[in-house]
């Protein structure tokens, strides 16, 4: 199995700038590699929070951490929960926090039906226990309409009309229940034409749809947010443009003091401005990182302060 490396480590390090002692939330705990090096820069009392909805995702991270000990909570939540995680982990103060988008080496080398790469269950669910919706069930029982609907809307996926046919058609003959499966019928219909999947798309558009993932975003920006302290940074690493499009607006937003249209002369919204800007554009990754981790390529990193 590939062990999976933190994207955009170097870089996360200089703008969360955690500092020793301080309370870190990582939002996405995953393998644990943000986590391990925040908690090496928070010495010797800092305290990390680790959320994952993903259990096998905490099971790894204890490993990872496991010398760290009682400097680490561990928490099988999603991140639209940290409001709830903080409060019961009865956490005081919060000084960063560090939302991941992106899957773990371990979720894409699992059995759930992440990767095209392998022949899995098309489950595609980050809990399984807490969510009944699985990729399969919108592959087999979705209309063709809203099939295509959630191609178009979560990946913009320009050939969802053919590689809807394609499945509707399959699907007649016998379930789809593989993401071999899958991925073998859209490779027929849509021919590989250079170094990237023609099924990579559709399988980011079900994996989005089966774990609510934009809605989570929208919901949990927000909610770490409120739980940051004044001059606590909170920072974002999204790997598609639809969900860095989220980020980039829910950051403008919050860094305004007024929202109203122009050409209204006297501002009536009385929205006041609660972050500033840290990171003026997305911070990417480096050649040299690409090089030995061709998954950070799409990774952007976005990073704000409370005031």
């Amino acid at each position: 199995m590939t062990k999976h490396k933190p994207v955009l480590l170097e870089e996360v390090l200089e703008f969360l700038n955690p500092q020793a002692n301080q309370n870190i939330v990582d939002c996405t705990l995953g393998g644990g590699g943000h986590a391990k090096a925040i908690l090496e820069r928070t010495s010797p009392n800092g305290i990390l929070v680790g959320l994952d909805w993903d259990k096998e995702a905490i099971k790894k991270a204890k490993v990872t951490l496991k010398k760290y000990k009682n400097r680490v909570i561990y928490a099988n939540s999603s991140y639209v929960d940290i409001q709830k995680v903080i409060y019961d982990k009865k956490i005081d103060k919060v000084d960063a926090i560090l939302l991941d988008l992106g899957l773990s080496s371990d979720q894409l080398e699992g059995d759930r039906g992440f990767s095209f790469l392998l022949d899995d269950a098309l489950d595609m669910r980050f809990n399984q226990e807490e969510n009944e919706l699985t990729a399969a069930e919108i592959i087999n029982n979705y209309s063709a309409g809203k099939i295509e609907r959630l191609l178009r809307e979560n990946a913009e996926e320009e050939h969802a009309r053919r590689i809807v046919k394609a499945i509707t058609e399959a699907r007649k003959r016998a379930p789809i229940e593989t993401s071999k499966q899958l991925a073998d019928l859209i490779e027929f219909e849509l021919p590989r034409r250079g170094r990237i999947h023609p099924a990579t798309k559709t399988f980011q558009a079900l994996r989005i749809a089966v774990n609510s993932e934009f809605e989570n975003v929208k919901k949990g920006l927000e909610h770490c947010l409120e739980v940051l302290s004044p001059g606590g940074r909170l920072g974002v690493i999204s790997f598609h443009s639809l969900e860095d499009k989220i980020v980039k607006q829910f950051f403008k937003t919050e860094s305004k003091d007024c929202l109203c249209p122009r050409e209204l002369p006297v501002c009536r919204c009385n929205h006041t401005a609660r972050v500033k800007k840290i990171t003026k554009k997305p911070v990417g990754s480096t050649e040299l990182e690409i090089k030995e981790n061709p998954r950070s390529r799409s990774a952007k990193l976005r990073v704000i302060e409370k005031i």
